[in-house]
């Protein structure tokens, strides 16, 4: 018999399309969001053409509406401003000058910027609220995440000129600059710093698996980098629109990365609540389903197996109480040398 509940952590993979009855009832109720035109027409520019800054702030907007558009992307010109002004004069400026002089402006306190730098919020430990994933917030209360963090690097490096995209890895998110020599280096935008791939894999126990398939450490092009704040934009609708919605919005980013983690588990848990929504809050067991109604019912479960098992494939693995529990003890140290150096 069927388990009424698949575990999140297999409901990853390209499920097919919903089929028959269940097809329909998604279809009517997703007709009417404008955000999946909108965004489709963000995923259709060429690549190089993507604006990260404008996209950002457009998908922000879909979140929180009093996101002032105009003045947000006024201020991000004005960063790239600040840190150009920093530039050595007189002479040509390489890219790794100029990636330090980002990495300075932003993090190093200073009057470039008022001597506020922008730093982690240690309160938000994991990283789960939607404001801090938000570069609007960010940029006024200067306190984000591993999704704002990065997400502004890049678009201030954009605007540089500098050859910088995101990369993603489990519950994180970091920045790729390609160095003159075609080397790619990892530069952790929670702290300014840079990191291994190894060590990243080393930290967050990503698999060989999840580096053959791609799912993990690699530079995203401009319209896989859209993914991001995409997911930020999932994780609002999972907990603000219908599961049908949300696997609308699913459908957009898989088109584009099939392998794309977060898509794949934020669908999976879709049609979890698909089927508490529809069938176990008025059934005690799956053979109780009226027949007129199980083919709705097989059409959800049959997408949760197939997403089960391309997940497992792309070597996703769920992360342990263990790390957690040591990345949470780095938090607590960060906030003690945080209390002890304003004393």
């Amino acid at each position: 018999m069927h388990r009424w509940v698949m575990a999140l952590a297999f409901s990853m993979t390209v499920g097919a399309p919903l089929s028959g009855n269940a097809a329909e009832l998604q279809k009517s109720t997703v007709s009417k969001d404008p955000n999946l035109g909108v965004l489709s027409s963000l995923l259709q520019q060429p690549d190089e053409q993507i604006d990260l800054a404008r996209a950002e702030v457009a998908i922000e907007r879909m979140i929180d509406p009093a996101v002032d558009e105009k003045s947000t992307l006024a201020l991000l010109d004005a960063w790239a401003a600040k840190v150009k002004a920093r530039f050595p004069q007189g002479e040509a400026t390489g890219n790794d000058i100029k990636v330090t002089v980002l990495i300075s402006t932003l993090y190093q306190t200073g009057p470039w910027n008022d001597f506020r730098p922008f730093s982690y919020d240690l309160d938000d430990e994991l990283g789960l609220s939607i404001p801090g994933k938000l570069i609007s917030r960010y940029l006024a209360t200067r306190k984000g995440n591993c999704v704002s963090m990065p997400i502004l690097f890049v678009i201030l490096g954009h605007k540089l000129g500098l050859p910088v995209t995101l990369a993603t890895a489990p519950h994180h998110v970091f920045v790729k600059y390609q160095r003159e020599n075609g080397e790619w280096l990892n530069i952790e935008a929670t702290s300014g710093g840079t990191k291994s791939d190894s060590q990243y894999r080393e930290e967050l126990g990503i698999t060989s698996r999840a580096i053959a398939t791609g799912i993990y450490l690699r530079p995203l092009s401009r319209r896989e980098a859209l993914l991001v704040p995409m997911g930020t934009l999932m994780q609002f609708y999972v907990e603000n629109r219908s599961p049908e919605r949300v696997v609308s919005l699913t459908d957009l980013a898989l088109a584009i990365d099939p392998n794309n983690i977060v898509g794949l588990l934020v669908r999976g848990d879709a049609y979890r609540r698909m089927v508490d929504e529809r069938y176990a809050k008025f059934y005690p067991t799956p053979d109780k389903i009226p027949l007129a109604m199980r083919d709705g019912y097989m059409d959800i479960y049959r997408n949760q197996v197939a997403l089960a098992r391309t997940i497992e494939s792309l070597g996703w693995v769920s992360e342990t109480q263990q790390r957690q529990a040591a990345y949470l003890q780095s938090v607590e140290r960060a906030k003690a040398g945080q209390r002890g150096g304003s004393q």
